[in-house]
């Protein structure tokens, strides 16, 4: 068994860009599940449903967790009460490591510390997994957290403290983008366009609409054989 799990960035960056068709195919040759913890189903879903601008990206999300294309960490057998507990574990330490004066700077939200909790209960159980998540400073903070200082002190040009001890806490993530989903669903040829530049439309989609994905980056990928 294997896991994807998806933080609310990746999917508004995918639904916004209506690709559910393209999520639903690459569903069908993942040999695992697409979780959502109850959090990211609150940001995306729940709370959405509830205002016009963004009910019909919703709806569509609901129908996907309706036919158990997205699934709840429950289908797992995990105890959604413990990943909340430990959501909250997650959050409070990830905003307090890092500081400006004497003030801490947030860097997770809900989701996203919802995700890096189950994550880690997976790992306990030994089940293979990835975090699905577009975010900049989520991303950073489990893959080069000494990077995100450095990027914290040059945005607001002020010297930025860290607590490191910190930094072990989110270490043994595996972590992936929507860009590179796309990309394996061009690859996988599960994207309904065949014509022109496919690849470097959905690239730039999803950059357009929230992932933190450089024009340098999308080349790299684009020149992958």
């Amino acid at each position: 068994m294997k896991a994807l799990i998806f933080d609310s960035s990746s999917l508004i960056s995918l639904a916004m860009n209506g690709l559910y068709d393209e999520l639903v195919a690459l569903k069908k040759i993942f040999n695992g599940r697409f979780i959502i913890p109850k959090e990211v189903k609150e940001e995306t879903i729940d709370k959405p449903l509830t205002i016009k601008k963004f009910e019909l990206e919703a709806l569509k999300l609901k129908e996907l967790l309706d036919n158990k294309i997205l699934e709840s960490p429950a289908s797992l057998n995990i105890n959604e009460r413990e990943v909340s507990v430990n959501t909250q574990e997650f959050m409070n330490r990830a905003n307090s490591t890092f500081h400006e004066g004497k003030n801490n700077i947030r860097i997770l939200d809900l989701g996203e510390s919802a995700c890096i909790a189950l994550s880690e209960i997976l790992n306990k159980k030994s089940i293979e997994n990835v975090m699905v998540v577009d975010e900049r400073t989520a991303r950073m903070l489990v893959e080069k957290p000494e990077n995100l200082e450095k990027l914290l002190s040059k945005k607001l040009h002020t010297n930025i403290r860290a607590d490191r001890d910190n930094f072990k806490k989110f270490k043994g993530f595996k972590i992936i983008r929507s860009a590179e989903l796309v990309y394996l669903a061009y690859k996988k040829g599960l994207v309904n366009l065949k014509k022109g530049p496919v690849l470097d439309a959905l690239l730039y989609a999803v950059k357009f609409k929230g992932c933190s994905i450089s024009e340098e980056e999308i080349r790299e990928i684009e020149n992958i054989k």
